[in-house]
């Protein structure tokens, strides 16, 4: 059996951290493929039942990335992603998972260098971690 690869699920603002991400496969900036990027208007506009659905649907780490305070579209945007990250953080626990499966950053549109590091960081930590505890809830309910 390899090694365990985990899987993350990213929402990122359409403005800034999808054009990073453009950027950095543009560049051919190495970093894992372990990411499935879902592109959202805002990071304000990140439902938390997004982050939970994701975890349920059978994620290892979510990633919730937007633009920085001053380059907000919305002008509001990271400060609502901000909210409700804190209260998705007080939550988390409930579900019997770890803080560091669920990330919030502010990603830039120049920055496809930063985002390649931000996912490369989360897979090496993912990876210490192991398969999300979910999975094996799930495995157990489906037998």
């Amino acid at each position: 059996m390899g090694e365990f690869e985990p899987l993350i699920i990213a929402f990122g603002c359409n403005y800034c951290t999808y054009a990073a991400s453009d950027l950095a496969g543009t560049a051919r900036v190495k970093y894992p493929h372990n990411v499935r990027l879902i592109r959202v208007m805002c990071s304000g506009m990140v439902d938390p039942e997004y982050i939970f659905r994701a975890f349920e649907g059978g994620a290892d780490g979510v990633l919730v990335a937007g633009c920085r305070y001053t380059d907000c579209h919305y002008i509001d945007g990271p400060v609502k992603c901000d909210a409700m990250f804190d209260r998705i953080r007080k939550l988390i626990h409930v579900l019997g998972l770890e803080d560091s499966r669920l990330r919030r950053e502010m990603i830039s549109t120049s920055e496809g260098i930063i985002y390649a590091r931000v996912i490369e960081e989360m897979v090496q930590n993912l990876k210490k971690l192991g398969p999300s505890p979910l999975k094996k809830q799930r495995k157990e309910v489906t037998a």
